[in-house]
C-alpha cells in the first residue's frame, strides 16, 4: 500500500474543453477522472489524486430539445420556499455550476467525492490559471 505522500506526488492535470460537448458525456468523463478510474492503479477506496480543468464552459450544450425544457430545482427549507431555473437562466448566470452539479451528479456518494469535487476547477473562457502545470 501506497502512503500519501507518493499518491500526492503523481498527481497530473487534465484539461478538458467544453466548447460544442454535450454536458452529461463530458460530466462522465471528467467523473472518471477524478475517481481515479482511468488510472491503470485504479483502487475504490484511495479515489484518484488528478486535476481537472475545464475551460469553456460558456459553451456547453445539451442535446435535443432539453436546452428549453431542462429545469434545476432548489429548495430553502421553509414552505413555499422552492426555486427553479431554466438550463438557459443557469447558463447566463453561472455556467460553471451546471457542470459542477452534472459531475457531482455523475460521482458516487461517498466521503472520497467530497475530496474529488476538491480537484475540479471551472472556467468561463480559455484563459485558466494552471496552463504551467499543464502537459501537452
Amino acid at each position: 500500500m501506497k502512503n500519501k505522500k507518493d499518491k500526492k506526488s503523481n498527481s497530473e492535470f487534465v484539461l478538458f474543453d467544453a466548447k460544442g460537448k454535450i454536458l452529461g458525456r463530458l460530466a462522465t468523463e471528467i467523473a472518471g477522472v477524478l475517481s481515479g478510474k482511468k488510472k491503470v492503479n485504479y483502487e475504490p477506496r484511495e479515489g484518484g489524486n488528478d486535476w481537472v480543468i475545464v475551460i469553456n464552459s460558456d459553451k456547453i450544450r445539451l442535446s435535443g430539445e432539453k436546452e428549453n425544457k431542462k429545469i434545476y430545482w432548489r429548495h430553502s427549507g421553509y414552505p413555499g420556499g422552492i426555486y427553479k431555473a431554466t438550463f438557459k437562466e443557469m447558463k447566463k448566470k453561472d455556467s460553471t455550476q451546471i457542470i459542477k452539479k452534472a459531475v457531482k451528479g455523475m460521482m458516487p456518494r461517498n466521503k472520497l467525492t467530497v475530496e474529488a469535487l476538491k480537484r475540479l476547477r471551472i472556467f468561463k473562457a480559455e484563459d485558466h490559471l494552471y496552463k504551467d502545470k499543464i502537459s501537452k
